[in-house]
């Protein structure tokens, strides 16, 4: 089996050991994405914003494996108060429309007490 790393360059990765996205044949596999700010930078405080974070550093992601928004076909949210869902969804809506990924949502507490969002994506190339 043929499979490529691909790193979104943050600390966590090298120091626990794993990637943003793996490729292998046609899957697309994103690791749970939080809203971590270049230069290690606060958050922003809200869940929308924090939720359009985490769908950027995907989407780069994504591209460097040579797909978009377009192929994914599962999404899971993790948000860590279920009265966080319209806004997090909200901003997940503006990203999947026209895709309608197969998608779960989780409440559950997260590593930093900043995040409020985590965000795991699946895709598949064509």
């Amino acid at each position: 089996m043929q499979r490529r790393v691909i790193s979104s360059g943050s600390s966590f990765e090298q120091r626990y050991g794993y990637s943003r996205a793996v490729v292998t044949g046609s899957h697309v596999y994103v690791a749970g994405t939080v809203p971590i700010m270049p230069g290690d930078a606060d958050p922003p405080t809200d869940a929308y914003a924090q939720m359009l974070r985490c769908l950027e550093i995907v989407e780069k992601a994504l591209a460097e494996a040579g797909a978009s928004f377009e192929n994914v076909v599962r999404t899971r949210v993790y948000m860590t108060d279920a009265a966080l869902t319209d806004d997090v969804m909200r901003a997940h809506g503006e990203a999947f429309a026209s895709v309608r990924p197969a998608c779960t949502g989780v409440v559950c507490g997260l590593l930093d007490p900043r995040w409020l969002v985590e965000l795991e994506v699946e895709a598949v190339l064509e």
